[in-house]
């Protein structure tokens, strides 16, 4: 099988790793960090600004699928700290439409390179209309 991969501009990938990686129905995206930008920020904000620039990054990788986060059906969410899930939430509600995707939140020792909070995704393609 080859490998189709989707990769975005003005993200870096801080590993091996494609940005998403087309599945047929569905894309699946590698989770996104506040340090996945490009450049990398010398101050990784709060836990507000982290959420925010890690839909930043997963909604320019989804663009680059030519999905939206319409498409989005599952959502996980890696927190260093429990504390900051109620922060994240009010980000994250305002990133979807209800019925929101799916969801599952865990807590994490640590992410890479210091970061608070990392976001992946799985969207599934459109079907395509009959005319």
């Amino acid at each position: 099988m080859v490998r189709k991969a989707y990769n975005a501009n003005g993200i870096s990938a801080s590993g091996p790793y494609s940005h998403a990686v087309d599945a047929g129905e569905l894309v699946f995206l590698s989770g996104q960090t506040v340090m996945n930008a490009d450049p990398m920020p010398t101050d990784k904000g709060n836990i507000t600004e982290q959420t925010k620039e890690c839909f930043i990054n997963l909604f320019k990788i989804l663009e680059s699928a030519n999905l939206t986060s319409d498409d989005v059906v599952k959502v996980n969410v890696y927190l260093t700290d429990m504390k900051n899930f109620s922060a994240m939430n009010e980000v994250y509600k305002t990133q979807f439409s209800e019925p929101y995707p799916a969801r599952t939140t865990i807590g994490v020792l640590e992410l890479p390179l210091g970061a608070d909070v990392e976001i992946e995704l799985i969207a599934k393609k459109p079907q395509k209309q009959n005319k």
